[in-house]
């Protein structure tokens, strides 16, 4: 995906906002999303309570590499490495095994964590920026749709965002595929822009190749 990036000085405010445990609105290819620093506690907390969110329910990350699945997942199963390969970047989140040391409130107490590579110029200036992994839930009020503009952004949530990274109109529609993957076997956890069959002939295609 091509489109608008932002000024060096606009990320590097951003990231210095999300260091000292702000939150920042920016737009992916899907929705607007809203980033803070996974492995801060307090921020991950303040996330929640602006999004009036139940603490039983994960929160999806974004990362500027798969080599920065180390630090989030325990391990990756091999049909993802396929899919990885074939779909990322772009609106395709896959729930991993997650790695002991994450936080329960990042996990929803479930075990797992979903990650996925943003195509949108400017989520992928954010976290290469930033350096780490970021979330990126939806920017909305828990119920409510979710944001594709920067004003809505505003209109749901106000001033309890601290920077709104201005990116235009996303898509919305749908949110990313959520896919997992239970005894080698990849499953649909959520519809979404990629369709599951499109998934499915990914897959195939390589098993294809490699019985030649």
């Amino acid at each position: 995906m091509t489109g608008p990036t932002l000024t060096d000085e606009a990320v590097a405010h951003a990231c210095a906002v999300l260091r000292a445990g702000g939150v920042v609105a920016f737009p992916t290819e899907t929705y607007y999303g809203l980033a803070v620093d996974p492995f801060n506690q307090a921020a991950l907390s303040r996330l929640f309570a602006l999004k009036r969110r139940s603490f039983d329910k994960p929160v999806l990350l974004i990362i500027d590499h798969p080599s920065q699945l180390a630090s989030l997942v325990a391990e990756i199963p091999l049909p993802f490495t396929i899919l990885m390969q074939r779909f990322w970047p772009g609106p395709l989140t896959l729930v991993f095994p997650g790695a002991a040391s994450l936080p329960g409130m990042l996990t929803g107490g479930r075990g797992t964590i979903g990650v996925r590579v943003s195509s949108h110029p400017v989520a992928r200036q954010l976290v290469r920026v930033f350096g780490q992994p970021l979330t990126a839930t939806s920017a909305n009020l828990s119920g409510q749709l979710p944001a594709v503009t920067a004003s809505g952004v505003r209109a749901q949530l106000g001033l309890e965002v601290d920077v709104v990274l201005e990116g235009g109109e996303t898509p919305g529609g749908q949110g990313s595929t959520l896919l997992g993957c239970q005894e080698g076997k990849v499953c649909l956890l959520r519809a979404g822009v990629i369709p599951f069959a499109g998934i499915e002939a990914a897959l195939a295609g390589v098993k294809a190749q490699e019985a030649k």
